[in-house]
């Protein structure tokens, strides 16, 4: 019976979960409209998986300037509102829960999805990665560093942001500060030169995100906010590891502490970091000790790892991806052992129904 762990009930702050299983947020481009809408098909692909304990959307960006992939619903219009509130209505009439993750890729862009302009970054380094444009996917190149004018409307976007989920219906919101994107960008040496108070020392590295939850703090409870960090990506959307890449994730996890959130969103190493001596290989293991709030753990779980990981008390929610992409009952699938359907990943970003909503249920 060590299985009922999973599907035991977990109260988030003020929201009941049915079960430990949380859905992942997972870009899908399926909004291939003009105003990055989300559409009815969004509301029906997150309804059919309704039965996860919470879902975590896509990533929806905050503004014009944080966009870093074509097609994707994001939330700095009253229109993205409307459509959002088709989704969360979707979700809540089947029992759900979901939050929304809140996102700017920073350097992780390209002026063909930027009206021409340069993308926003702490400082003027090349992540020498890939953006994915109308054109397919495109270099990255040098992106502009912020002025502190440019950060502190940056801020804005995530406060407003946060303020347009609740109303568009979401239970709380996931800052997407992981995986090489804006957040990240700041945390790490190799792509944060700066020399004013935002560069530098861990303390200043990491003052962009608190300075974005202490704005928060006006328009939304903490306890409906989570923040996902991923603290050993390395050669990874232009993320690099270094020396004090673990001190600066134990310094962000041990003060977000001070800030009673919904939950910390960690995820286990995405490459191997065998050759690295400074890296941790058991993400969930390290940080559990320094966090006192809620802990969800990702990356690559079967039912089998995420009963371990719970009985173990590593954390508290698993979050799984490609699983819930291919099943969207993946809640009962588990539960009765059943045979899962495999994912199509070449239709993860393709437009239409096909490899979205049209994978079967148990009951078909």
């Amino acid at each position: 019976m060590e299985d009922q762990i999973l599907f035991s009930q977990y109260n988030l702050k003020d929201i009941t979960l049915n079960n430990r299983m949380v859905m992942a947020p997972m870009t899908r481009s399926r909004s291939d409209n003009d105003e990055k809408v989300a559409t009815e098909l969004t509301a029906e692909y997150y309804a059919q998986r309704a039965s996860a304990g919470l879902i975590i959307s896509e990533g929806t960006f905050v503004s014009p300037q944080g966009i870093g992939y074509i097609n994707v619903p994001s939330i700095y219009t009253s229109q993205q509102v409307e459509g959002w509130k088709k989704v969360t209505q979707a979700v809540h009439e089947k029992g759900g829960k979901i939050f929304a993750q809140i996102w700017h890729v920073g350097a992780i862009s390209h002026p063909n999805l930027l009206n021409g302009e340069l993308p926003l970054a702490p400082s003027a380094v090349n992540p020498n990665t890939q953006a994915f444009t109308g054109n397919g996917f495109e270099d990255t190149i040098t992106p502009k560093a912020m002025t502190k004018e440019e950060i502190q409307q940056t801020i804005q976007d995530f406060k407003k942001a946060a303020k347009n989920a609740l109303e568009a219906g979401f239970d709380g919101v996931e800052l997407h500060a992981a995986n090489g994107y804006l957040f990240h960008q700041f945390f790490s040496k190799s792509t944060n030169w700066r020399t004013d108070e935002y560069g530098g020392s861990i303390e200043n590295r990491a003052r962009f995100l608190f300075e974005t939850l202490e704005a928060l703090r006006e328009v939304i409870p903490y306890h409906k906010v989570g923040i996902r960090l991923n603290p050993t990506l390395h050669k990874v959307l232009g993320a690099t590891m270094d020396e004090e890449s673990i001190p600066t994730f134990e310094y962000i996890v041990q003060k977000l502490n001070e800030y009673d959130l919904a939950y910390l969103h960690l995820t286990e190493p995405f490459a191997p970091i065998d050759d690295l001596p400074f890296a941790i290989k058991n993400v969930a293991k390290h940080f559990r000790p320094l966090y006192q709030g809620t802990l969800i753990i990702n990356k690559s779980f079967d039912k089998d790892k995420a009963i371990k990981v719970l009985t173990d008390g590593d954390a508290d929610l698993v979050s799984f991806g490609v699983p819930f992409i291919a099943n969207p009952d993946l809640v009962e699938r588990y539960k009765q052992n059943a045979e899962l359907n495999e994912a199509d990943s070449k239709t993860f970003y393709t437009p239409g129904a096909k490899g979205y909503t049209d994978y079967p249920f148990l009951k078909q």
